[in-house]
């Protein structure tokens, strides 16, 4: 598949929000007052930054952005239409957050409302992982461990935003152990996913893109076209084998090695807020080479055709 551009900065920057507002609710519900009310109020509006970002990029995939709102009414059967319902209905727990604490209201519904925004960015990012994962035509995401990778993604790129306001707050030694078990666990899934499609070795066949998978021997009479159509660009990118294991070893080292060693290295000296940005600056690398990768190594069932 042709790595969309929009695409990888909507689920790169969207996920990262989502994974941050998911931390910065749960942390409210857990230890309430471990970041005060301005530093809440800017890391939730950093994470719907992120959020709006991400889903405003995602309308410049579209063939009529000005018909995204459309999106919201196929709730029933589509999985992008779940996600659009989910992503709005998150606006607005958080935003009742954000009103408490620019008002200096009394937080006693902060809990309720906290627990819905965290709801809300877990179905969100399953949501979009559900969109690729539902697709039988691309057999590489096809698969139910594709929404636990943006789920995990999410929690780890979004959680070392969090890790500095928690470090601010003084609570650096508890966010450097949950984000190595959030990255320890992001880098399990995502090696997983890699072996499984590795080892995969069953592939689409002309019979089985006709839906005739008994039949003994299909074949075309013509070619398709005389040139490149939109199919073709968008379904038949190539990606040289060994361009495909450097990109991983990118993956692996900017994603997880560095944030790693930076978090247990930030514990074990103190210097949590130099560790964590470290850790985020080469995330971000990681995180948008792992979701082009995803794009990348896909393979459509239309090529069989061309």
């Amino acid at each position: 598949m042709h790595p969309a551009y929009s695409v990888i900065f909507f689920t790169t920057s969207s996920g990262a929000g989502y994974g941050l507002l998911f931390w910065l609710s749960l942390a409210e519900i857990l230890v309430p007052g471990l970041l005060d009310r301005w530093p809440a109020l800017a890391a939730l509006v950093l994470a719907l930054m992120l959020i709006s970002a991400g889903l405003l990029a995602s309308t410049y995939h579209l063939g009529h952005p000005e018909r995204a709102l459309g999106a919201l009414s196929q709730w029933r059967s589509s999985w992008l239409s779940r996600e659009a319902v989910a992503a709005v209905a998150t606006y607005l727990p958080a935003s009742l957050l954000g009103i408490i604490w620019i008002a200096g209201l009394p937080e006693g519904m902060v809990p309720v409302l906290a627990g819905l925004s965290a709801a809300g960015a877990i179905a969100t990012v399953f949501c979009t992982g559900m969109i690729y994962a539902s697709l039988r035509t691309i057999r590489q995401w096809n698969r139910p461990d594709v929404p636990w990778i943006f789920l995990a993604l999410a929690a780890a790129t979004g959680g070392l935003l969090f890790a500095v306001f928690a470090a601010f707050a003084g609570a650096g030694l508890q966010a450097s152990l949950v984000m190595f078990v959030s990255l320890s666990v992001g880098a399990a899934v995502k090696l997983r996913y890699w072996s499984a499609i590795d080892a995969d070795t069953a592939r689409y066949s002309v019979e089985d893109a006709l839906g005739v998978p008994g039949l003994a021997s299909v074949r075309t009479l013509d070619p398709p076209h005389d040139r490149p159509n939109f199919v073709m660009r968008e379904m038949g990118y190539t990606v040289a084998r060994k361009h495909v294991e450097k990109l991983r070893r990118v993956v692996l080292m900017s994603l997880f090695a560095v944030p790693l060693a930076s978090v247990l290295i930030g514990a074990l000296s103190g210097w949590f807020i130099a560790a964590f940005s470290l850790a985020i600056l080469t995330a971000t690398l990681g995180v948008v080479v792992e979701r082009w990768l995803l794009f990348a190594e896909a393979e459509h069932v239309s090529q069989l055709y061309y």
